[in-house]
């Protein structure tokens, strides 16, 4: 009896390759949203310094402060970088996901990722722990989520075409910036000290007094505060167009009647209903800059080349749209989206240039740690608190002994440090073993 040859086995689907950069930028993002931060300023106060100063931590203590609306510092960098970089990802990780399960597996992914990060951005917010409406919907982790849907849904269906991808980016930002200049909203700025002014000048004062005693109306089951500045809100008659200050502009507007639960700002939410669409973009530049990662045709030097380019020219066009459409991260302004993306692209550039083409590796391990469980360490900083456990260890004499000894503030910096050095200790721990909890 002959023996039959066996049929050859199908071709295995291409992989695409994991980039370190990536994740070594990803923990880099992530180190500051953990306390980083905390670190600088600290020693920017022990150093003396603030915004008059010009010395080195005084410096840099004021790039960790978010601006209070529109302008831009290195903390305003730091949410935005995220979700940039969760849009490279979705090249890399959804095109495998094609590759191996077809579209449907992808769009299943997608879906599935974005309603666990949307479900666990309500618990990280506090969840259930109290009663409606204080609750909040609308978070980091939220906006994460749906800006990784709409833009992972858009990738699925446009792939790697990069003019199509570049006009729908174009015609998101023009799109906002359209409705936030030429809607009507009723010329009213929802903040408590203007509203409360509001109605004395209508001969309530104690509606007055209500709106300014009350924390935040939006967390208060018929909370007067609410209900008075909704009836201000409604008896405002007069129209205006083209605002984008602080309560008085159509993202806020559009919270403030239509977001339910506790809003961030007591009237409206920094990661609200409107300014989501905006953050779409923003993962979509981050898509953008995957697909060029993953182009064969071009060599790393070239790639290198286009996101510097590429970034540098976004920064210039957004800072210059910021004239009549101003950089604020609280609305995310298409203005911010060039700003912030064009930084995000830049920084992209160098880890790569560094960590995958130089193969310079040994400095950035802690921040790859960090990078390849960043949701996780989040979420763990948020229920356990790292920075509370290391007070535990080095609080209290010690703290108290470093401050009257060595300069005051530095109890301080030796906890964060410490704090620091726990959450090394745990991300490697989970490294290590190769325990990697993506949703």
């Amino acid at each position: 009896m002959s023996a039959t040859a066996a049929p050859p086995a199908p071709p295995a689907a291409p992989v695409s390759p994991r980039l370190m950069s990536l994740d070594a930028l990803r923990g880099f993002d992530m180190f500051w949203i953990l306390g980083g931060d905390f670190i600088v300023t600290t020693a920017g106060k022990m150093s003396g310094g603030n915004d008059q100063t010009w010395t080195l931590f005084g410096w840099l203590a004021g790039q960790f402060r978010h601006k209070d609306w529109d302008g831009f510092a290195f903390y305003d960098l730091i949410f935005p970088l995220f979700v940039f970089i969760s849009g490279v990802s979705v090249v890399f990780s959804i095109t495998k996901e094609t590759q191996q399960h077809g579209r449907t597996g992808a769009l299943n992914r997608i879906v599935r990722r974005a309603a666990l990060l949307f479900v666990l951005g309500i618990f990280y917010s506090g969840g259930l722990t109290k009663e409606w409406p204080d609750i909040r919907l609308l978070g980091v982790l939220q906006r994460i989520a749906l800006a990784y849907l709409g833009a992972g849904l858009i990738f699925c269906f446009v792939g790697a075409r990069m003019k199509a991808l570049a006009g729908i980016i174009a015609g998101i930002l023009l799109g906002y910036w359209a409705l936030m200049n030429f809607v009507p909203i009723r010329d009213i700025q929802l903040d408590k000290a203007k509203l409360a002014d509001l109605a004395e000048k209508s001969g309530d004062p104690r509606g007055a007094t209500v709106l300014k005693s009350e924390t935040n109306p939006s967390a208060t089951a018929n909370s007067p505060a609410w209900r008075k500045a909704r009836e201000l809100f409604r008896q405002t008659k007069d129209l205006t167009t083209g605002q984008f200050a602080p309560g008085h502009n159509l993202a806020n507007h559009l919270d403030f009647q239509f977001l339910p639960g506790r809003k961030y700002d007591l009237f409206y939410d920094p990661e609200g209903l409107l300014s989501t669409l905006p953050a779409v973009a923003t993962c979509l530049l981050g898509v953008l800059a995957g697909v060029w990662l993953r182009r064969e045709d071009f060599c790393d030097k070239w790639k290198v080349i286009y996101l510097l380019s590429f970034g540098a020219l976004a920064v210039i066009a957004g800072f210059a749209w910021g004239m009549s459409f101003p950089v604020v991260k609280k609305i995310w302004t298409s203005s911010f989206v060039l700003v912030a993306g064009g930084y995000s692209a830049m920084l992209l550039a160098a880890f790569y240039q560094i960590v995958d083409v130089w193969q310079w590796r040994g400095w950035c391990q802690p921040f790859v740690w960090i990078g390849m469980n960043s949701i996780t360490i989040y979420v763990a900083n948020n229920l356990l608190s790292f920075r509370t456990v290391a007070n535990r260890l080095v609080g209290g004499d010690v703290k108290k002994a470093l401050d009257t000894h060595i300069a005051d503030g530095a109890g301080n910096l030796l906890i964060a440090l410490v704090g620091f050095a726990l959450i090394f200790w745990f991300v490697n721990f989970l490294y290590r073993r190769k325990i990697f909890l993506r949703l």
